[in-house]
């Protein structure tokens, strides 16, 4: 097993996003001809490094999830380039993709919609190797269920019961087993927790956390809930509107968020003072259609700072201080 770097960024590089674009043609009339697009993620750019936990945030509809299924290639990128262990994912086909693939694996947010209720849970959690092959007989392929199922903390006596049978909770270690059982190096978690209890949400998370340190995986953490992202994350990226707002390390961002929008969803999380909740200042306005997003920075329709420049002129992506970046024109130098 690998063991994770004292400091993420001296790890070594698992993937590395440049420029991601989806876009989503709307066709119509009587010939289905495109006749528009939603601009699902636009120019979206990060690195993830050996047993970090880097995290997409942002309101629904934002593209955080569109980013996750394209870095996978469960759908495909209109453009950019996804490396993965430095080399071009999106160009692989075959064989060779098959390969890459089984290095990358999804724990999805619905514990009971992403388990098959007529397998049982051994044969779910062994679904990828026996996809696979990787195991010439059925006790070497046994084993290695079995001990999966004691590493995410799953009776032995499960094995030969179905989904139905568990919790929520229980269903997600499931499913988090499936997710690791073939030693993937990244992991998407697509809000995984956000079908949970809040207090199951802590034991998945602690979970999620003790794989990591054990099995040196990095983590691509898709969610709404700040309160959890600040638990489990070593660098945050705040999306809007398809677009990469803010990117830090998980102190900065939550010590000295930079971007009109980051310090709005910030302000949302009740914080404890003098035994009575601050009052919470919230964003005003809907977010605007994907479909026909806003000219200029995609943010200035609702931001409180917004000039004639903002409405005109998209921000550039700046590094205000070393490893904080933020698309503002409130930075530019």
């Amino acid at each position: 097993m690998s063991s994770v770097a004292e400091n993420v960024n001296d790890a070594r590089v698992v993937l590395e996003v440049s420029g991601l674009v989806k876009r989503f043609p709307i066709k119509g009339g009587l010939v289905r001809h495109e006749i528009g697009q939603v601009h699902a993620v636009e120019d979206v750019s990060f690195v993830v490094h050996e047993g970090e936990t880097f995290s997409i945030v942002g309101e629904s509809g934002c593209g955080k999830s569109t980013t996750g299924k394209c870095v996978l290639r469960l759908i495909e990128p209109t453009s950019g380039s996804v490396k993965l262990d430095g080399k071009e994912f999106t160009t692989l086909t075959g064989e060779d993709l098959t390969r890459e693939r089984r290095k990358m694996t999804l724990i999805f947010q619905d514990p009971y919609s992403s388990l098959n209720p007529r397998m049982t849970v051994g044969d779910i959690i062994a679904e990828p190797i026996d996809i696979a092959g990787i195991y010439a007989t059925r006790e070497e392929r046994d084993a290695r269920v079995e001990q999966i199922m004691e590493e995410v903390g799953l009776d032995l006596a499960f094995k030969n019961r179905y989904p139905h049978e568990f919790s929520g909770g229980q269903r997600q270690r499931i499913g988090i087993a499936r997710a690791i059982v073939m030693q993937p190096e990244l992991v998407i978690c697509d809000e995984p927790v956000s079908a949970l209890d809040v207090s199951v949400q802590a034991k998945v998370i602690n979970l999620l956390k003790q794989l990591q340190r054990e099995m040196g995986l990095a983590y691509v953490f898709i969610s709404h809930d700040l309160s959890v992202v600040k638990h489990i994350s070593d660098t945050v990226m705040v999306m809007y509107l398809g677009h990469e707002m803010e990117l830090a390390s998980k102190e900065e961002l939550f010590g000295n968020p930079l971007h009109p929008y980051t310090k709005a969803l910030l302000d949302v999380i009740p914080r404890i003072r003098s035994e009575r909740v601050q009052d919470k200042r919230i964003l005003e306005g809907d977010v605007p259609s994907p479909t026909n997003p806003p000219s200029g920075c995609c943010f200035h329709t609702r931001c409180p700072f917004a000039t004639d420049r903002c409405k005109s002129e998209v921000p550039a992506k700046h590094e205000v201080t070393p490893g904080h970046f933020c698309s503002c024109h409130l930075y530019d130098n």
